[in-house]
Protein backbone atom coordinates (compact mmCIF):
# COMPACT_ATOMS: atom_id res chain seq x y z
CA UNK A 1 0.00 0.00 0.00
CA UNK A 2 1.27 3.19 -0.72
CA UNK A 3 1.02 6.83 1.24
CA UNK A 4 -0.12 9.75 -1.24
CA UNK A 5 -0.24 11.99 1.76
CA UNK A 6 -0.94 12.73 5.08
CA UNK A 7 -2.64 15.83 6.49
CA UNK A 8 -3.36 17.28 10.00
CA UNK A 9 -7.30 17.75 10.34
CA UNK A 10 -7.86 21.34 12.24
CA UNK A 11 -11.44 21.57 13.77
CA UNK A 12 -12.34 24.69 13.38
CA UNK A 13 -15.02 27.29 14.61
CA UNK A 14 -14.72 30.05 11.92
CA UNK A 15 -12.99 28.08 8.47
CA UNK A 16 -12.86 32.10 6.87
CA UNK A 17 -10.81 33.20 9.58
CA UNK A 18 -8.61 30.12 9.72
CA UNK A 19 -7.82 29.96 6.26
CA UNK A 20 -7.12 33.57 5.99
CA UNK A 21 -4.16 33.10 8.88
CA UNK A 22 -3.03 29.77 6.75
CA UNK A 23 -2.75 31.80 3.72
CA UNK A 24 -0.85 34.19 5.60
CA UNK A 25 1.75 31.09 5.66
CA UNK A 26 1.88 30.98 1.86
CA UNK A 27 -1.36 28.11 1.55
CA UNK A 28 -3.72 28.65 -0.84
CA UNK A 29 -7.06 27.15 -1.15
CA UNK A 30 -7.75 23.96 -3.41
CA UNK A 31 -11.42 23.20 -2.22
CA UNK A 32 -13.74 24.56 -0.09
CA UNK A 33 -17.22 22.80 0.84
CA UNK A 34 -18.17 25.21 3.53
CA UNK A 35 -17.90 22.72 6.59
CA UNK A 36 -14.23 21.47 5.15
CA UNK A 37 -11.64 23.49 3.51
CA UNK A 38 -8.28 22.27 1.98
CA UNK A 39 -5.56 24.23 2.29
CA UNK A 40 -2.26 23.56 0.22
CA UNK A 41 1.14 24.64 -0.53
CA UNK A 42 1.81 25.90 -4.19
CA UNK A 43 5.42 24.71 -4.23
CA UNK A 44 4.59 21.39 -2.44
CA UNK A 45 1.08 19.87 -3.52
CA UNK A 46 1.76 17.39 -1.01
CA UNK A 47 2.11 19.94 2.33
CA UNK A 48 -1.54 20.27 3.23
CA UNK A 49 -4.00 21.24 6.05
CA UNK A 50 -7.32 20.86 6.21
CA UNK A 51 -9.95 22.94 8.20
CA UNK A 52 -13.15 21.68 9.34
CA UNK A 53 -16.21 22.39 11.55
CA UNK A 54 -18.52 19.37 11.67
CA UNK A 55 -17.90 16.37 9.19
CA UNK A 56 -20.83 16.03 6.83
CA UNK A 57 -20.75 12.75 7.14
CA UNK A 58 -19.66 10.82 10.26
CA UNK A 59 -20.36 11.56 13.93
CA UNK A 60 -16.51 12.52 14.75
CA UNK A 61 -14.23 14.88 12.81
CA UNK A 62 -10.90 13.45 12.18
CA UNK A 63 -7.50 14.59 13.40
CA UNK A 64 -5.40 13.46 10.71
CA UNK A 65 -6.60 12.12 7.11
CA UNK A 66 -4.09 9.65 5.71
CA UNK A 67 -4.55 8.96 1.30
CA UNK A 68 -3.33 5.96 0.34
CA UNK A 69 -3.54 4.18 -2.90
CA UNK A 70 -5.88 1.63 -1.65
CA UNK A 71 -8.54 2.25 0.61
CA UNK A 72 -10.36 -1.31 0.41
CA UNK A 73 -6.68 -2.83 1.22
CA UNK A 74 -6.75 -0.84 4.12
CA UNK A 75 -9.85 -1.27 5.78
CA UNK A 76 -9.36 -5.00 5.51
CA UNK A 77 -5.82 -4.65 7.27
CA UNK A 78 -6.81 -2.10 10.36
CA UNK A 79 -10.25 -4.12 10.70
CA UNK A 80 -8.37 -7.61 10.92
CA UNK A 81 -6.34 -6.20 14.05
CA UNK A 82 -9.74 -5.70 15.93
CA UNK A 83 -9.07 -1.84 15.66
CA UNK A 84 -12.55 0.45 16.30
CA UNK A 85 -13.83 1.68 13.12
CA UNK A 86 -15.62 4.90 13.82
CA UNK A 87 -16.90 5.58 10.41
CA UNK A 88 -17.61 2.50 8.31
CA UNK A 89 -16.51 2.70 4.83
CA UNK A 90 -18.13 4.93 2.27
CA UNK A 91 -18.27 6.36 -1.15
CA UNK A 92 -18.98 10.32 -0.34
CA UNK A 93 -20.70 11.95 -2.57
CA UNK A 94 -17.91 14.43 -2.79
CA UNK A 95 -15.92 11.83 -4.84
CA UNK A 96 -13.93 10.04 -2.01
CA UNK A 97 -14.00 6.59 -0.49
CA UNK A 98 -13.41 6.48 2.92
CA UNK A 99 -13.39 5.08 6.64
CA UNK A 100 -12.25 6.55 10.16
CA UNK A 101 -10.40 4.29 12.37
CA UNK A 102 -9.22 5.44 16.13
CA UNK A 103 -5.31 5.16 16.42
CA UNK A 104 -3.88 3.20 19.81
CA UNK A 105 -4.01 7.30 21.71
CA UNK A 106 -7.58 7.75 21.02
CA UNK A 107 -7.08 9.94 18.07
CA UNK A 108 -9.38 9.68 14.73
CA UNK A 109 -8.13 8.76 11.33
CA UNK A 110 -9.00 9.45 8.54
CA UNK A 111 -7.99 7.06 5.89
CA UNK A 112 -9.36 7.96 2.06
CA UNK A 113 -8.96 7.52 -1.23
CA UNK A 114 -9.81 9.14 -4.45
CA UNK A 115 -12.42 8.01 -6.93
Amino acid sequence: MTIRRAVPDITTADPVVSSGFYQLLGFREEMNLGWVVNLVSPSNPTAQVILITKDAAASENPDLSVEVDDVDAAYEAVRATGAEIVHPITDEQWGVRRFFVRDPDGKVVNVVGHR
